[in-house]
């Protein structure tokens, strides 16, 4: 089950959540993403009602209520606007207070009267304490909720620091004292705002980059129902309908084009900025905005399954998780917030004992509750890990698991599978730019009718998908038929009658899925590319050699570049064939390499890298290649790897490019050193300002500066997480 969580106030609330519903009798998971307030809960069938869920939300403070993505961006909206006013007014309130307030300083060491000074006091009181209340709302709330369900959280000794200053204020002003302390707290909430304003800001910027997904489904589609084309909902359809997709309107779910020709743009979904020709048995993912022509589309996959439903789980299941230092910051947070009322009720019997009045060691008290609230020790990690995440979906990177960024940023050795991640998944024609069009286009039409893995990849190449009629294939030679009157012939040299070319032996080549028998041999890398395997076409006096491979990815040596700048160690453990292998290695410039390993054998290799004390990323992609992403220390693969490898790696990048292997690692260091920057700002500022406070060197105005300061200080440094440098 999905649910919002009303009143989710800072980071220690996760855990207090999530461990009240955990306590349910049968729940196997519960994951809180602070970023939107969504509670996921699972629980075994019949172990528990829902209403146990929301009963166990209430004892801790908290209101859930089904999670719908509508209702959750207007709360968020809402939520946005609440404290921008709260803000607002605290910042009015604390400008025209500190006017006051300077008055009366420099008056009480020159010529002010005390009858000045109180009107001066009064007049603050009369802003502050209506400003105190309405600013201060978020905190009180969330103070209230948290002493209802008998626990403590970090806006309980904002709200008692507030209260008490504001309380003692009052009564300095009706005694005729010479200081008040109303710009103390009218100070602390509004630098409290601007923290928890840019906190919520980023959190919710870095959810609406996540959150395009939802813009990009379909309302309705138009199925076709008896012959007839009807309107219905998304939620309606299902694998195995029939839909009719307009240009200007975006795919409604996965599916393989039956008619029509069009260009869509998927970029949001592969991460391809470019648009792709589409026709007859192409396959298309919803989301994807069809531009130029009319689709007839066969759902292939609907209602959850489709490829930006996965995406959507796994943006999810990142921004739940929790990082190793995320988990220690929030073992800290609930540790840290009965040690400051702890504290502070320990400086004012110690100031008593020591024989101070009542007014200076309560003062003094309350300098102590509010300057070490633990607000920076709680947003230290939360906000890299919330900045990072939204960087690397920006860099087409969707985590899989939440201690991943800190595991990336460990990575020293970088171990890649050869066949679908060094290249391409699928072979292509890589001598186009040399063959005539015209010539490519009738040789990639005739393709059309043979199902020889050469001529799958060569029919890929085109345009117009109608088959030729009377189209035969001859089985272990080729196909031919007659175009405009000329015989036209894809196959083996022999069978185009055209002279053999130096080819390897005919055991190295690529065989007949129905025959079994060899139907054009591997060309031993003569057409300036790794192991090509070549198909022949003949068309009357014409004739063609086409080269088919796996290419390597479009920047596949640019980014093995960028990794080895980095300081990685590179290798490539691959299935595969040597002389498959050896090229490759050769012109990414990768020295360590090795074939022909199975399964075992890479997980052996991987362990023995372990041992020696590597740190080893493992990106892969074939199905054989899951276990060994599960015993390297981090892995990804790409999202057109099977299911089963997905779910191993911790993270799966999008698009055709290598890249975001080396965007991954640059931004996981960067998050890795900010994380480690905010918690020793947040340690040295405890340091240094909780003894300094207990000591009375500090009033309360003071010391709410210096504590929202390190809450800013914290947020603002998070934000360097943006990209990597």
């Amino acid at each position: 089950m999905e649910l919002a969580v009303d009143g989710i106030s800072c980071a220690a609330c996760i855990g207090r959540i999530e461990g009240a519903v955990k306590r349910l009798p049968g729940v196997t998971e519960a994951r809180l993403n602070y970023t939107n307030r969504r509670l996921h809960v699972a629980w075994a069938d019949g172990a528990l009602r829902p209403a146990q869920i929301l009963s166990a939300l209430e004892t801790q403070g908290y209101r859930g209520h089904p999670f719908v993505p509508l209702r959750a961006e207007q709360e968020e909206a809402a939520e946005a606007r609440k404290l921008t006013r709260c803000l607002a007014v605290a910042g009015f309130a604390a400008m025209n207070i500190m006017l006051l307030s300077v008055s009366v300083w420099s008056g009480n060491v020159t010529d002010i009267t005390p009858e000045t000074r109180d009107f001066f006091h009064w007049a603050s009181a009369l802003i502050a304490l209506p400003a105190a209340a309405y600013a201060g709302r978020p905190f009180f709330a969330s103070a209230w909720r948290a002493l209802k369900a008998r626990a403590l959280n970090m806006d309980v000794p904002i709200s008692l620091g507030v209260i008490l200053a504001l309380g003692m204020s009052l009564v300095e002003t009706a005694n005729h004292a010479e200081h008040a302390y109303f710009d103390s707290a009218i100070m602390l909430l509004f630098f409290l705002l601007i923290g928890r304003t840019l906190d919520h800001a980023m959190r919710r910027k870095t959810r609406a980059v996540a959150g395009n997904l939802a813009a990009l489904r379909a309302d309705t589609a138009h199925r076709f129902v008896g012959g007839e084309v009807v309107s219905v909902p998304v939620a309606a359809v299902k694998a195995g309908d029939k839909l009719l997709v307009r240009p200007g309107e975006r795919v409604p779910a996965d599916g393989v084009v039956q008619t029509g020709n069009s260009e869509i743009d998927e970029s949001l979904i592969t991460g391809e900025t470019a648009r792709r020709a589409i026709a007859s048995g192409a396959t298309v993912y919803a989301g994807s905005m069809n531009y130029s022509g009319t689709l007839t589309l066969l759902v292939t996959a609907a209602g959850g399954a489709a490829l930006i439903d996965e995406i959507e789980r796994l943006l999810e299941k990142a921004a739940s998780a929790k990082s190793r230092a995320m988990r220690l910051a929030d073992r800290a947070s609930r540790v840290y917030a009965p040690v400051v009322h702890v504290t502070a009720a320990l400086t004012l019997a110690g100031w008593l004992i020591a024989g101070a009045s009542a007014h200076d060691a309560l003062i003094t008290a309350i300098a102590v509750l509010i300057i070490t609230c633990p607000c920076a020790l709680a947003l230290a990690i939360p906000a890299v890990q919330v900045v990072a995440s939204g960087a690397l979906f920006r860099a087409n990177i969707i985590l899989n698991a939440g201690d991943a960024i800190e595991r990336l940023a460990e990575a020293d050795t970088v171990v890649f599978d050869k066949t679908g991640t060094l290249t391409l998944p699928e072979p292509r024609v890589v001598n186009a730019g040399a063959l005539d069009v015209e010539l490519l286009q009738k040789a990639a039409r005739l393709a059309l009718s043979s199902r020889h893995p050469l001529a799958v990849a060569l029919s890929r190449e085109a345009t117009l998908r109608a088959p030729y009629d009377g189209a035969v294939e001859e089985p272990g030679q080729g196909v031919h038929a007659l175009i405009d009157g000329l015989e036209a012939r894809l196959g083996s040299a022999m069978f185009c009658g055209l002279a053999p070319s130096p080819f390897v032996p005919a055991q190295a080549g690529t065989q007949s899925p129905t025959t079994g028998a060899a139907w054009v041999p591997a060309c031993a890398g003569t057409n300036g590319d790794f192991g090509a395997s070549s198909i022949h076409f003949s068309y009357g006096r014409q004739s063609a050699t086409i080269a088919i491979n796996q290419s390597l990815r479009p920047d596949a040596v640019e980014t093995v570049q960028a990794l080895r700048a980095r300081g990685l160690d590179l290798m490539i453990l691959s299935g595969d064939r040597d002389e498959a292998v050896a090229p490759v290695a050769a012109m990414l410039g990768i020295d360590v390499w090795q074939g022909g390993l199975k399964p075992a054998a890479k997980i052996a290799r991987i362990e023995e890298l372990k041992r020696q004390g590597r740190r080893v990323l493992m990106v892969g992609d074939g199905l054989n290649d899951a276990p060994s992403l599960a015993a390297a220390d981090v892995s990804l693969s790409p999202i057109s790897a099977a299911d089963v490898t997905q779910a191993q790696a911790d993270a799966v990048f999008l698009g055709e490019r290598l890249k975001p292997v080396a965007d991954a690692v640059a931004i996981a260091r960067r998050a890795r050193r900010l994380m480690a920057e905010n918690l020793w700002l947040a340690a040295l500022y405890n340091l240094v300002a909780v003894p300094v406070a207990i000591a009375g060197l500090v009033t309360p105005l003071i010391a709410a500066l210096a504590m929202s300061g390190s809450s800013l200080l914290v947020t603002v440094n998070a934000l360097r997480a943006r990209g990597p440098r």
